[in-house]
C-alpha cells in the first residue's frame, strides 16, 4: 500500500469515530468543579455552563447553576443573628471537622480535570489543605486553580485565567476587558464630583467589622473615602467608639453573605447604639443596607455591579439607574 493510500484509510477510519461521538464531544472538553460561588459566577460568564460538573451549596447565580451537582456544603447550621453565625463560625475552625464538607463520591462522579477554588479566607470556602487532600484521592488528579484577588484588577485577571485554563482565550478577555471599561467609566465620572464623603462599609455586625480586599478601593473608585479599610488588605473588627469618632458622612451595612432583607433584620440595632445621632450619617438618613450577597461579598464579575451602586449611593447628582430591583435600600429615606 502506498503512503497516500494508507493516509486516506486513516482520514477514512477518523470520519467514522468521528461520527460516533455524541454531539458536542467531538473535541476534547475540560470538565469544571467550582468550590466558590464567585468561580461559578466566572465560569457562565464565559459561557462554560456545559462543562461544569460541580458546585458548592451556596452557587446560587445565575439561578440555573443551583441545579448542578453540589460537591460542598457547610456544617454551619442557618442561624437568626449575626452573633450567633459568628460562634459557629468561630467553634467550626478549631473543630477538627471545620465549616465545609468536601464530598469525595460526587468529585469521582464530576470527574474534573480543572478545579477552581481560592485560598484568601478559611472561613468563606473550603480550606487549601482540605481541597489539596481530597483531590488526591481521586483517580486522576485534576488541575487547580486558586482565584484570590485582593482587587478588582485581580478579578479581572482572574476570568482571563480561568477562559486560559479553560481553552476560550478570546471570550476571557472579552468579559475582563468589558469589566475593567466599566470600572474606568465609574472612576472618570466620580472624579468630576464636588466632594468625597466620609465612608464606613460594615461587613459584619456582631462584632463589627469592616470591609477589606476590594471593599475599599471600590468606595474610591466610586468618589468616597474609607474611613477605615485600605484596599487590598483583609476586613477586621472595629469598636462602636472607633466608629463614632470617625464620623463618616455615610454607613454602609454590606454584611458578608446577607441580601437586604436579611441585612434589614439587623442593622437597626446601630440606630439604638449611643451617639447614633450624632453622626454625620445619622443627621442626613445616609445609612444603606446592600445586596452583599450578590454585588460586594463574592470576588466575582458582580462586583462590578457593586462599583455602581456604590457610585449612586455616594454620588446621585452624577449616577442614576445604576442600582438594581433589591440592591439596596435606603433606611429612613427616599428608596432607590
Amino acid at each position: 500500500m502506498t503512503v497516500e493510500g494508507f493516509r486516506y484509510l486513516c482520514y477514512l477510519e477518523n470520519i467514522h469515530m468521528l461520527a460516533h461521538v455524541p454531539a458536542g464531544e467531538a473535541e476534547t472538553l475540560v470538565r469544571i468543579v467550582s468550590l466558590l460561588p464567585s468561580a461559578t459566577e466566572i465560569v457562565y460568564a464565559l459561557d462554560l455552563q456545559d462543562d461544569l460538573h460541580g458546585v458548592t451549596y451556596a452557587c446560587d447565580y445565575p439561578s440555573a447553576a443551583s441545579d448542578k451537582p453540589v460537591v460542598v456544603s457547610s456544617r454551619i447550621q442557618d442561624a437568626t443573628s449575626s452573633g450567633e453565625i459568628d460562634r459557629q463560625v468561630k467553634d467550626a475552625l478549631i473543630s477538627e471537622d471545620g465549616i465545609y464538607v468536601l464530598h469525595l463520591d460526587t468529585l469521582e462522579e464530576a470527574r474534573p480535570d480543572l478545579v477552581l477554588t481560592q485560598a484568601l479566607c478559611e472561613v468563606c470556602a473550603v480550606p487549601s489543605q482540605q481541597v489539596h487532600e481530597t483531590l488526591a484521592k481521586l483517580p486522576h488528579v485534576p488541575e487547580v486553580i486558586s482565584l484570590d484577588p485582593h482587587s478588582l484588577a485581580d478579578v479581572a485577571s482572574d476570568v482571563a485565567k480561568v477562559g486560559n485554563s479553560a481553552g476560550t482565550d478570546e471570550a476571557a478577555a472579552r468579559v475582563a476587558n468589558s469589566l475593567r471599561e466599566r470600572v474606568d467609566r465609574i472612576e472618570s465620572s466620580a472624579a468630576k464630583a464636588d466632594t468625597r464623603p466620609r465612608i464606613v462599609c460594615l461587613e459584619w455586625l456582631d462584632p463589627l467589622m469592616v470591609g477589606g480586599h476590594w471593599v475599599p478601593e471600590m468606595v474610591e473608585l466610586a468618589g468616597g473615602v474609607d474611613c477605615f479599610g485600605k484596599p487590598g488588605r483583609p476586613s477586621f473588627v472595629v469598636e462602636w467608639e472607633q466608629i463614632v469618632e470617625a464620623k463618616p458622612d455615610v454607613v454602609i451595612a454590606m454584611p458578608c453573605g446577607f441580601d437586604v432583607g436579611r441585612g434589614l433584620s439587623e442593622v437597626r440595632a446601630l440606630t439604638g447604639k449611643p451617639d447614633w445621632d450624632e453622626l454625620p450619617a445619622a443627621k442626613t438618613d445616609s445609612l444603606f443596607v446592600v445586596d452583599a450577597n450578590s454585588y460586594f461579598s463574592r470576588s466575582g464579575p458582580r462586583l462590578f455591579d457593586g462599583l455602581e451602586i456604590l457610585a449612586e449611593i455616594l454620588h446621585p447628582e452624577l449616577f442614576g439607574g445604576l442600582v438594581p430591583v433589591g440592591g439596596a435600600f435606603r433606611i429612613f429615606g427616599k428608596p432607590f
